[in-house]
């Protein structure tokens, strides 16, 4: 460690500063109900003022990691959010529903909406998805005579899955910002995970907990067709568009520099269009050709926009005040001295991260904090725990999953409008985010031991 940086050079000041700021980040959040933007905010403060810590390089800190974390993934997570309105608005949701269905078929409707989930929580937040989908949700349980959790269960779990683990939703887009994680390795072995826990989350779903929860369909929901043709509804391949694009432009760009040379004309090519500021740009303009009416023509110059960056504002300053943390623990011991605990006692240093998110997730209810928490934390370690950017950024985001219970705003959002009491929403949704998240991380492990990440 650089002295002409360090924010502290006494180890043990180092961890009882790093403890702090845990406890208080903790308490505040748990005890009483602080936002997480003061509940970070405050201990990082507190930590700037203890004795032994060098004020000018706390500031330098801070301020570096606050705006180097925005800089490069600010633009992107509001671009993400405007198509996630397109999308809301323009009937792609309903769309994308309707082909899963065909795809599978109807017969096979838990298995579809899981799909449709793991899809949509990649572009839309986890909560305003099940909203919409839920007419469908008790529409299709009473169609095939089956409970609700049977139906939604698996939706629940893989919308929360991808939402946590797959840029370019806000919370992993951040948290492979602060490690420095490539985004396209990330889409694509985070898909591959995604796409096990889903699976996952729908057989507790389908087979184990599902069956045994009594509670049935709510005539007051049943009511849109979802599955019916609609002339006013964008095609599939539009709908798809926003998404797949995107991820596949952002993905083809990591891959070309794997097999192509320096200089090359289609690897320089895809630095561009393949750089998620031009890559989501071009995902906006393809949702934007989904608008039909005049209504929604109006709305997407103005509407849609400040919607749009109303909910990236919250993840945006909670992303940087986890690179200000990020960077301050760099430039204190307490890094070397995890770090090599873990070393020390042999513990395999990918869960490291995993646990981190699954505390961050517990105590404040929200994934998209805890996948932040795990990075920001682990980020300053990575070269003495030997783990590569993508692995720990994925093995948090799979941490950050577990497990959704009477803290979380979702969990309420799909108690609410499944109808299922506390206790059976706890086993059900709680255990499909549990189910999800450990086989998601064990497939993570598996690509990590094989050292694909």
């Amino acid at each position: 460690m650089d002295p002409a940086t360090a924010v502290v050079t006494s180890p043990l000041l180092a961890l009882f500063a790093f403890l702090g700021v845990i406890v208080i980040l903790l308490f505040l959040i748990a005890k009483w109900r602080w936002h997480v933007f003061l509940a970070l905010l405050v201990p990082l403060l507190l930590f700037g003022v203890i004795p032994g810590v060098q004020t000018n390089n706390f500031i330098a800190a801070f301020e570096t990691g606050f705006g180097g974390t925005l800089g490069s993934i600010g633009v992107v997570i509001v671009l993400g959010s405007i198509i996630a309105e397109a999308l809301r608005h323009t009937g792609a949701i309903q769309t994308i529903t309707h082909t899963m269905v065909r795809a599978v078929g109807s017969k096979r409707m838990p298995l579809a909406l899981t799909l449709t989930g793991f899809v949509l929580g990649i572009a839309i937040f986890s909560d305003v998805a099940y909203v919409i989908l839920n007419p469908l949700v008790h529409s299709a349980a009473k169609m095939m005579n089956v409970t609700i959790s049977v139906m939604s269960i698996g939706l629940v779990g893989s919308l929360q899955l991808t939402h946590a683990i797959v840029p370019p939703t806000p919370g992993p887009l951040a948290a492979a910002a602060l490690l420095g994680a490539d985004i396209g390795k990330t889409i694509i072995f985070g898909g591959i995970a995604c796409l096990a826990g889903s699976l996952g989350s729908w057989v507790w779903g389908q087979y184990v907990i599902g069956p045994r929860i009594p509670t049935m369909a709510a005539d007051e929901y049943v009511a849109e067709d979802f599955l019916a043709s609609d002339t006013e509804r964008p095609g599939a391949w539009s709908s798809y568009a926003p998404i797949a694009v995107p991820i596949l432009l952002i993905s083809a760009q990591s891959v070309s520099r794997l097999f192509l040379d320096e200089g090359h004309i289609v690897r320089d090519a895809l630095a561009y269009i393949g750089w998620p500021v031009a890559a989501l740009s071009i995902g906006v303009w393809l949702s934007f050709r989904n608008i039909r009416t005049p209504e929604h023509r109006k709305a997407s110059k103005s509407a849609w926009i400040e919607e749009a960056l109303r909910i990236s504002a919250m993840i945006l300053v909670v992303t940087g005040l986890g690179g200000s943390l990020s960077e301050i623990l760099r430039g204190t011991p307490a890094v070397d001295y995890i770090s090599g605990m873990f070393a020390e006692y042999g513990l395999p240093a990918i869960l490291l991260p995993f646990v981190i998110g699954i505390i961050g997730n517990m105590i404040t209810g929200s994934t998209t904090v805890g996948v932040i928490t795990a990075a920001s934390l682990v980020a300053p370690m990575l070269g003495n725990l030997q783990l590569s950017p993508e692995a720990a950024m994925l093995a948090g985001a799979c941490g950050s999953v577990i497990i959704k219970y009477v803290n979380s705003s979702y969990f309420w959002v799909c108690t609410s409008l499944s109808k299922l009491s506390a206790n059976d929403a706890i086993l059900g949704y709680g255990g499909a985010t549990l189910v999800g998240g450990i086989v998601s991380f064990l497939v993570v492990c598996l690509m990590w031991s094989l050292g694909l990440i």
